[in-house]
């Protein structure tokens, strides 16, 4: 049976959040904002965000929302990311957030709903993102049946489950490489064991793009059958570069340079120094640095040696609008360079990790398939 949400829930918003450090504490109650919803998503503990005492919270007069409250962003650019997040325990909300407490004890059910039907879609004009509470309570919900929405909870929640398993077994592998890693280096940070130390550009070929190459600078240079690989292709590909979704005609060639399969891919902007490795010869722009490894060392050891320092690199960036390094500070680096022999074998052990990581993934990514057709067929 369809309801209006409104009618099966209490939709409201938040409240302004206090100004000012002196109004905020680490014992209270968590105070959520539009910027805490990816973290919670993520996992972070909901007592680990910012909280208010119950004095701070009488004087701005905050409302106390209860556990099994939605919250989804319904003002700004965060509206746009369509994050939904159940509230585990009682907390005060900001006032960019939706809050959809339901009278019954439907809030699981309401979670899928969401999870399947963005919130986001509701949004009318992308320019200036925001999301009326009328148009929510408005929503038509497929209210099954009790029995039907216990069974379907229970089937989603396994799901979901493994999923989260499979995610974890993802980044337990991680953990296990760079582990090896500090075994046999030691900590590269701060050279615990004292290696020899040289920069990039000893030990190896290193360059960067070029800027007219960015396909919104030059879309006259696009088409062809030349790969063009942009800064968000390196920072989501993990170790290797497998795919791309812009090609370089002749004439781009013509005005670029083709870095050959293997090189490291360094990328200077936006997501700073993330790193993977080409599986074909490809182009790239400004906003990427190429690294081809001489005799001294190989790209599967650098990539790696890349993942300690990348927060550091990024906090060494300057305040912008949008974040970046130069080929300065990267060719300043001082790279930690063992025997070529212990990287490989390094290289080697990372070569085996990836194969389990394959299984895995094909495995993670069947069951998301389920997860996606079940929701699709309950929610559809």
């Amino acid at each position: 049976m369809k309801q209006l949400l409104k009618d099966i829930a209490t939709i409201g918003a938040g409240q302004g959040a206090p100004q000012g450090d002196e109004n905020y504490c680490n014992k209270g109650i968590p105070f959520v904002k539009a910027g805490n919803l990816q973290e919670l998503l993520d996992g972070k503990d909901i007592n680990n965000i910012q909280q208010v005492s119950k004095e701070v919270a009488q004087k701005h007069k905050l409302k106390l929302y209860p556990k099994g409250t939605i919250l989804f962003a319904k003002s700004g650019m965060s509206c746009m990311k369509g994050f939904v997040y159940v509230l585990p325990q009682e907390a005060h909300v900001v006032s960019h957030l939706a809050c959809i407490t339901p009278n019954d004890d439907v809030s699981e059910y309401l979670r899928f709903y969401f999870n399947f039907h963005r919130p986001n879609r509701l949004v009318k004009d992308t320019a200036y993102p925001s999301i009326s509470l009328s148009d929510i309570g408005n929503l038509e919900i497929d209210m099954k049946t009790e029995f039907e929405r216990t069974t379907i909870i229970k089937q989603l929640r396994c799901i979901e489950s493994v999923i989260s398993l499979r995610q974890q077994e993802l980044c337990q592998l991680d953990d296990l490489i760079k582990a090896r890693f500090v075994e046999m280096f030691g900590d590269p940070v701060s050279n615990s064991k004292g290696l020899k130390e040289m920069t990039l550009p000893e030990l190896g070929e290193f360059g960067r793009g070029v800027s007219k190459h960015r396909p919104r600078n030059a879309p006259e240079l696009l088409g062809g059958r030349y790969p063009l690989i942009q800064t968000g292709e390196v920072a989501n590909a993990s170790l290797y570069i497998c795919e791309y979704e812009n090609t370089y005609s002749e004439l781009g060639l013509k005005q670029s340079k083709m870095w050959p399969t293997g090189t490291l891919c360094i990328t200077i902007a936006a997501n700073i120094a993330k790193t993977s490795i080409l599986t074909f010869d490809a182009c790239f722009p400004d906003s990427v640095v190429g690294f081809k490894a001489n005799e001294r060392t190989n790209e599967v050891f650098v990539h790696y040696w890349f993942t300690f320092f990348q927060a550091i690199l990024e906090a060494q960036a300057p305040e912008s609008a949008q974040k970046n390094i130069n080929l300065k500070i990267l060719s300043e680096l001082k790279v930690i360079a063992p025997e070529i022999n212990e990287q490989r074998e390094f290289e080697s052990f990372v070569h085996h990790i990836d194969k389990l990581k394959v299984k895995v993934q094909q495995s993670l990514d069947e069951t998301q398939i389920l997860m996606d057709s079940l929701m699709q067929k309950y929610f559809g």
